[in-house]
């Protein structure tokens, strides 16, 4: 079972930008699509982003359109998920899985392949 492992969070101010990193422990992610996943406190965790394995097809929800850009290095055999124009409600941990990702996936919605979940990474935007 494909286990992941993110990092990169950390505390911004609002506006800035940070990159969060997705890799596999112990084997290559590099055929799986990934998604980016993110649980605040009291709420249940939604989806962010995804990727397709071969980087060609990338789904957003609609509260980080425009700031947040998926990407994928498969030689790494890393994820990232650049994010811009930092807000407070973008305060969150966040998370990386395998998932369903076409054309049609609605990112908000998406569904996870396996049911397993890393630690995370805290992002919090605060002044």
């Amino acid at each position: 079972q494909l286990q992941l492992v993110e990092s990169g969070g950390g505390l911004v101010q609002p506006g800035g930008s940070l990159r969060l990193s997705c890799a596999a422990s112990g084997m290559r992610l590099d055929g799986y699509p990934i998604g980016w996943f993110r649980q605040a406190p009291g709420k249940e965790r939604e989806g962010v982003s995804c990727v397709s394995s071969s980087g060609g097809v990338k789904n957003y929800a609609d509260s980080v359109k425009g700031r947040f850009t998926v990407d994928r290095d498969n030689a790494k055999s890393t994820v990232y998920l650049q994010m811009n124009s930092l807000k407070s409600e973008d305060t969150a941990v966040y998370y990386c899985a395998a998932v369903l990702c076409s054309e049609k996936t609605r990112a908000s919605t998406m569904m996870t392949l396996y049911d397993s979940w890393g630690q995370g990474t805290q992002v919090t935007v605060s002044s």
